[in-house]
């Protein structure tokens, strides 16, 4: 189902005979499948062009089409909304006449951004199309957040604070709570979770140390932090987020879970929060969820063709289990929604446990685990087994009992998706037999296990060939004559990357397939040495192997393979 503005950019397409009927169905299914904007996909099939689309849309509205490169815009005219809204709903001041005010949005056909600005600019609002580029650019040039503007903001909320002479370890809640709602504690709060959402961070950390306040953003893998915030500031930030995300403000002794949802540039993201007691204050972290940087498509997440057509024939078949299995945040539950998504269809019943549910699918009933009541993945299993599920997916298999309840559903005609914690594919199967499950029935009810890690991809701005040593060679267990005429490269770092010479993850993986070799081993109960030895000779890529592999292809580095594999 498309969102409201994706169904006016149809309508508008359709009537004007741009797009047909065939081509807008492969469009929508596009859509189903990455999630991307409707906009967006038209033109990347080359339905019709990027500036033709714009003056379509301006047409449709009513208005025009401008080229904010050379639209000079008044500082009077800026200073009517503040950055805040102006990144929240993705828009441009542009010109200003005594009682309308003209805005470029960045999502034209949403129409709730000119009423929602009219509302709180108590103005007559007029939009006005330009490119997204464009508006982004703009936003940077007149909103900037450079360093110099945060450690400005800083030294103005550590006098703000200080000035109101207020104790940071007052036990007094309305206190509390009318420091977190200040205009400055609030502008500050608001600003770092642009920047993460910005740099595209998949967490931010908020830590209190004994002497100091950090806050660190977590970018593709890697940690980064930002200018540190005076350490008086640790207890009214992180009771503003704490307020933003429903939690109570008054409780410090106790781990605590919420959730934020905002609006950035018109788009949901999904903020989750998790507050830990330490001994110098609470330590905040949340969790990003946003859509539009995660793409749920099973052939965006870099694995290797003949891996992805193994996994494709495994995940079609009627029953069995399929297994992902590596370390936290080595990407199992992309790889698992990815795989859902591409078999979600109209004939199959699709129910997902999940603690917690990190994102929305179309079509699929999704169960939060709750083991605070009792729901636990078990008890989810024994209730969906009731629903007359044909696809059942476990967030975790964590327990014998669940593992249990996950072959008897896989047995009885399901097929049933699921994570293990094990360091390769093959230990999942000595995982299960640790748990206390037989091996005649692993045997016959798994189908195959997915070992996966996340490495980061070279920035392809900076991207720099070398020479590899004999060491680096030896590193990495190859030959001159294996590497043949491959280059290897390194990222030197540039303004695109942070510096960091990285931009983007991919994942690395090995596929273990269940077949008769294999049954006979697992009946002898064979340790995973066995099992991974058996596995590679008859065809398995190991993930070192699937590492050296993206290496040569020129896509990362050495160091990235050594330290995740």
């Amino acid at each position: 189902m498309l969102d409201p503005e994706s169904e006016t950019l149809k309508s508008i397409l359709m009537s004007e005979e741009i797009c047909s009927e065939d081509q807008m169905l492969e469009v929508e299914e596009e859509y189903k499948r990455t999630g991307k904007p409707l906009s967006e996909i038209v033109v990347d099939f080359g339905i019709i062009q990027p500036e033709e689309l714009l003056q379509l849309i301006a047409t449709f509205l009513g208005t025009d089409v401008i080229d904010l490169k050379t639209t000079e815009i008044e500082k009077s005219v800026i200073d009517m909304i503040d950055p805040q809204n102006v990144r929240m709903y993705g828009v441009v001041p542009v010109s200003f006449d005594g009682g309308t005010l003209t805005v470029a949005s960045r999502t034209p056909l949403n129409y709730q951004i000119a009423d929602e600005l009219h509302f709180i600019l108590s103005r007559d609002i007029r939009t006005v199309v330009a490119s997204e580029a464009q508006i982004d650019a703009a936003i940077e040039k007149h909103y900037p957040l450079e360093t110099e503007s945060m450690h400005d903001m800083l030294k103005s909320l550590d006098l703000e604070v200080a000035e109101g002479g207020v104790d940071n370890a007052t036990e007094d809640i309305a206190e509390l709570e009318n420091l977190a709602n200040e205009a400055p504690i609030v502008r500050f709060v608001d600003v770092i979770m642009f920047q993460a959402i910005k740099a595209k961070a998949s967490d931010v950390h908020f830590e209190p140390f004994e002497k100091e306040f950090k806050i660190r953003y977590r970018v593709d893998g890697a940690l980064y932090e930002m200018a540190p915030p005076p350490k008086n500031l640790a207890i009214p930030v992180i009771s503003r987020v704490k307020i933003m995300s429903g939690l109570n403000i008054s409780e410090r002794r106790k781990p605590q879970d919420g959730r934020i949802q905002l609006k950035i540039a018109g788009r949901p993201v999904d903020l989750r929060v998790s507050t830990l007691p330490t001994m110098f204050g609470e330590s905040v972290v949340l969790r990003v969820l946003d859509r539009s940087v995660v793409n749920l498509d099973l052939d965006v997440l870099g694995i290797g063709q003949d891996v992805l057509k193994d996994i494709r024939r495994i995940i079609h078949m009627p029953t069995g289990i399929f297994i992902i299995t590596g370390p936290t945040g080595s990407g199992k539950t992309t790889t698992l929604y990815s795989a859902l998504k591409e078999i979600n269809n109209l004939e199959d019943k699709l129910l997902t446990a999940e603690d917690p549910v990190e994102y929305d699918l179309e079509g699929i009933i999704q169960l939060p685990i709750n083991e605070a009541i009792g729901m636990t993945f078990g008890r989810a299993l024994r209730a969906f087994l009731r629903q007359d599920p044909d696809i059942i997916m476990l967030g975790e298999i964590r327990d014998a009992d669940t593992a249990t309840m996950a072959i008897q559903a896989s047995l009885t005609g399901h097929f049933v998706f699921s994570t293990l914690h094990t360091n390769d594919a093959p230990g999942a199967v000595t995982r299960l037999i640790d748990m206390g499950i037989e091996p005649f029935l692993i045997t016959s009810s798994v189908v195959g296990v997915l070992g996966q890690r996340l490495i980061r991809k070279i920035c392809q701005n900076c991207k720099t060939a070398f020479e590899p040593t004999a060491d680096d060679l030896a590193s990495l267990n190859i030959t001159k004559e294996e590497v043949g005429g491959n280059k290897f490269y390194y990222g030197k770092g540039c303004s695109t990357c942070n510096e960091t010479g990285y931009k983007g993850r991919k994942a690395l993986v090995e596929l273990f397939s269940m077949n008769n070799a294999m049954r006979q081993l697992i009946m002898k109960r064979s340790p995973t040495q066995i099992l991974k030895g058996k596995a590679r000779e008859l065809g398995m890529r190991t993930v070192r192997e699937d590492g050296v592999r993206t290496i040569l292809d020129g896509e990362t580095t050495i160091e990235e393979v050594l330290k995740y594999t």
